[in-house]
């Protein structure tokens, strides 16, 4: 347990413009802080910050009294550590959807028999006029017949546009509910931190670095934090790690709380040290997207690449077509 008798009058002073001054704490100090585990990450602390509450010292903060909830304050700590939000993924346009459908095998098939039927109705061979030169009233039928061959594939074409339309104002319709209950139950999602010496709950898109934030049974962990004080506290981080066995969370061993974790057994107070982006399951959701764009990246340097070698051989050949050329012109002449 900490020492609870803790004064966070002057750690919350103002007014100076250096931003490492103002907190003494950089983001990505906090960021590789939040990257070790167990009794490294407790070496860590006791090496660069002697204890957590020097860690909170560093932050502007109070264990006991948090911060003290001036708007001031608060738009700085965004400013400074960033906002506790994760940028959701852009999502696909209507065309990139209607490109996915188009994909289907069977639209595929109907398409190509679409064109091979227009095609073979437009095509008149030359012999076909001198056979119906002779032909009698019953050539007039076939004549028309034949005209009207192009609906059939034009009707296979229509249809294959309306289901390709559909499913494709099915999907963008779908990923827009999606988002927007996503974003609902975003807003709606609430945290209890200790602002002022008060126990209040505030949005979670709220949170700053620098909050001294309550955990128990049952929460989701909406940022990365340090703890404080815990009692019997274990915490599932499978969603990161993949461990399915609770994790034991106490100040000697393993004080470090991550965000997206869940909290199964006990409770405590954690000092919030990243938020949004520089939390950790905010890096993994930024390299996740980043990795979906170095791939299409990759693929474009690759054409681009091909297209080169291309371009290189076909320069080579000419050259050598010019070369052989020239010498056989040069040796003719020598003759």
């Amino acid at each position: 347990m900490t020492n609870n008798s803790f004064s966070g009058s002057k750690y919350v002073r103002r007014g100076e413009a250096n931003h490492d001054a103002e907190f003494s704490c950089s983001v990505q100090e906090l960021r590789s802080l939040m990257e070790l585990r167990g009794e490294e990450a407790v070496a860590r602390i006791q090496e660069s910050y002697s204890e957590v509450n020097g860690l909170c010292a560093r932050l502007r903060t109070s264990p006991v009294d948090g911060l003290d909830g001036k708007s001031e304050d608060i738009d700085r700590r965004k400013e400074v550590f960033g906002l506790n939000i994760i940028p959701p993924k852009k999502p696909k346009t209507f065309l990139q959807l209607v490109w996915e459908a188009l994909q289907d095998v069977t639209l595929i098939i109907l398409e190509v028999a679409a064109i091979i039927s227009l095609g073979l109705s437009f095509y008149h061979p030359p012999d076909a006029e001198r056979q119906n030169c002779g032909s009698a009233a019953g050539g007039v039928d076939d004549e028309s017949e034949a005209e009207a061959g192009w609906i059939e594939g034009a009707a296979i074409l229509l249809s294959v546009v309306c289901v390709v339309l559909v499913t494709a104002f099915n999907d963008w319709s779908k990923e827009k509910q999606f988002r927007g209950l996503q974003n609902r139950i975003e807003q709606e999602q609430k945290f209890t931190v200790v602002r002022g010496g008060q126990v209040i709950q505030i949005k979670v898109s709220e949170i700053v670095v620098g909050d001294i934030a309550q955990v128990k049974y049952g929460d989701l962990l909406p940022a990365d934090g340090v703890l404080i004080q815990g009692n019997d506290l274990k915490i599932d981080e499978s969603s990161l790690t993949g461990e399915s066995d609770h994790v034991k969370k106490n100040l000697d061993k393993d004080p470090m709380l991550l965000s997206g974790t869940h909290v199964m057994e006990g409770s405590g107070k954690m000092v919030v040290t990243a938020v949004g982006v520089n939390s950790q399951s905010g890096i993994i959701f930024t390299l996740l997207g980043a990795g979906d764009e170095g791939d299409n990246e990759d693929k474009k340097d690759k054409k681009k690449e091909e297209h080169k070698r291309k371009d290189s051989k076909g320069k080579k050949s000419k050259f050598s077509r010019i070369e052989s050329y020239l010498t056989c012109q040069c040796g003719s002449t020598y003759i």
